[in-house]
C-alpha cells in the first residue's frame, strides 16, 4: 500500500535534491491502497545524480520505487505527463 506518508516523503527528497518537477502516476495513482509500489516521473537531475535520488527514495521508503526521466522526452513520457499528477 501507498500512503500519503510516502508521497511526502518523496516529495521532500525531491525538493533536497533538487528535482524540478516530480509526477506520480502508475499504480498508486489509480489504487493506492493495493499498489505495491511508487511510480515517479522526474526532472531537474541528470546522470548519477538521477540514479542517487532514486535510490536514496526507494530505500528511504523501503518500498520498490520505479523512477523515470522526463528528458529527454519520448511518447513514454508524454503519456506520463498526460495522465500523471504533478505532486512538485
Amino acid at each position: 500500500m501507498v500512503d500519503a506518508k510516502h508521497i511526502a516523503t518523496a516529495v521532500r527528497l525531491a525538493q533536497q535534491h533538487g528535482v524540478t518537477r516530480l509526477i506520480l502516476f502508475g499504480s498508486a495513482l489509480n489504487s493506492p491502497e493495493s499498489a505495491h509500489d511508487l511510480d515517479l516521473a522526474c526532472d531537474g537531475l541528470t546522470g548519477w545524480d538521477f540514479f542517487t535520488f532514486s535510490a536514496e527514495i526507494e530505500e528511504a521508503l523501503d518500498i520498490p520505487v520505479d523512477m523515470v526521466p522526463l528528458s529527454p522526452a519520448s511518447p513514454f513520457t508524454a503519456k506520463i505527463e498526460r495522465e500523471g499528477v504533478v505532486i512538485l
